[in-house]
Parts: C-alpha cells; structure tokens; sequence
C-alpha cells in the first residue's frame, strides 16, 4: 500500500501581526523562504503580545521568526538564519531569542538591517553572536521550547522586544543578535504616540528592580526625564530625520540587491 504517513511538521515557522494587505504583499509576503516555510498572519489584534501569543498557539514549529508585516527577509535568509542558530547554540545551549538588530549590554546597537524610515543601513555588523539587553521588535526569532511568551499585561504595540529578552535574561535564557542582514521598509514615523509612552510607564513599573534598560530608540530609567527629554529631542529633529526618508514603493527584492544581499545562502 502506498505511504499515507503525513508529512513531517515543518521546524521553522514565520508569524506575523499584520493590518494592511498591501504592505504584507510587498514586503514579507515575497520573502523567498516562504515557499517552504509556512507563514501565519494574525489580524485584528487588540496588541502586538496578543497577536504573538495567538501565533505561536497556532503554530508548533520549534523556530517561530516573529516578523513586521513591513519586512523583506532575502533569498537564502532561511539558510543563514540555521547556520546562524548553530554559532549561537555553540556558545550558548541555552539561548531563547535571536535577532538581527538590538542593543547590547554594552549598549551599541548590532545589526545590520536597512531602514527605510531613515535611508541607510543601520547597526555595527556583529561579527560574532553578541548578548543583548534588547531588540528591535521588526524580527525576533524565538526558541519554541525556551517556554517564553509575551506579556498581554503590557498591551500595545512598543517596548515588547524589550520586555521579552529582559524576560530571557531573567531566567537565565540567553538572548542574542548575529548578522542576518533583512530589509524593513518602514515608513517614516515622526513623534511616536500617547501609547509609547504608555509602554514607557507599563516598563518602567514592570522592571523597577532592573532600570535602566536600554531600548533601540530610548533609555528607560525611573525617572519621567528621560522620556520627556527623549520627545524633545525627536520633535526637534522630525524634519530633519523626513528628509533622510526615503519612499517604501521600491521593490524590497531591490533594497535587497542595492545592499547587497541579493543571496544570503552563501554566507552560511
């Protein structure tokens, strides 16, 4: 009789909180590895942690990578991603969290990624796996039996990339970026909202016993300064930082080959 066995369950999956058609089709939906991985999108979510947690319940893939809808991960990035995990597994067998962007405990910031929202590529090319206090939540890739999940308690849609690896880092899991060069064609944001600093607060009163810590975009600390001085700063600068923008209706395979990644699988 003929193999009826189902197929193996896939080890990698990509999730997704999403809100625009159009962006998810011009950006992560045409990401070269989703033709053998499969991609779960959650919509309608009341916060980015809700979002997740649905997807990674929908899911069962040990490699969940967490993308914006607004991301473009290059032909090969699969490839390089498992190679990826393995220089991080050979120093640390018990990593939680990987990124291509974030914060270290030294507080330089390691990438490297493009960003639309500010024209260039950004982030010190980590030459090794280096630790990190935080991540830039446009990709974070989780380790399915780490047990690790997102805080609803925080709610919106900031300061989750933080959240999560202080979560790691508390219990001892390791949390880390390594080059896994990807494209965010983002657009450019201006003055961020009431709700970052609602996130702001929600960390500040989270992690009292472990400030500061240091986001991609801000300190967190006690005191209430640093937010108000962080706003000033971004209000002063918001024409500045538009004309550094640059439009995100160019092709993300385009980005891509302009920075250089047209391939990544031979860097694995």
């Amino acid at each position: 009789m003929p193999d009826t066995a189902p197929p193996p369950a896939p080890d990698m999956a990509v999730v997704s909180a999403c809100n625009s058609e159009q962006v998810l089709a011009h950006n992560l939906a045409r990401s070269p590895m989703l033709a053998q991985v499969p991609l779960h999108t959650e919509w309608g979510a009341p916060s980015a942690a809700a979002a997740l947690n649905r997807g990674l319940d929908a899911t069962s893939a040990e490699i969940v990578v967490l993308a914006h809808q607004d991301v473009y991960l290059p032909q090969g990035w699969d490839a390089l991603l498992r190679a990826r995990i393995a220089e991080v597994a050979a120093l640390d067998p018990n990593w939680a969290l990987i990124g291509p962007f974030g914060v270290g405990l030294d507080e330089r910031h390691h990438g490297p990624v493009w960003s639309s929202s500010i024209g260039m590529v950004i982030g010190r090319v980590a030459l090794a796996p280096v630790p990190v206090q935080s991540f830039d939540e446009m990709v974070i890739v989780l380790r399915r039996s780490s047990g690790l999940r997102f805080d609803e308690a925080l709610g919106g849609w900031h300061m989750y990339g933080t959240d999560i690896v202080t979560q790691a880092r508390m219990r001892g899991l390791g949390a880390w970026v390594t080059a896994l060069p990807c494209v965010h064609n983002d657009r450019f944001h201006g003055v961020l909202g009431p709700d970052f600093a609602e996130g702001y607060g929600a960390m500040q009163r989270k992690w009292a016993g472990h400030l500061p810590l240091r986001t991609p975009v801000i300190q967190i600390t006690r005191s209430a300064v640093d937010l108000y001085r962080w706003r000033w700063r971004t209000w002063r600068g918001k024409g500045f930082m538009r004309t550094m923008a640059v439009g995100t209706d160019t092709p993300a395979e385009d980005l891509a080959l302009r920075c250089g990644w047209g391939d990544l699988a031979s860097a694995a």
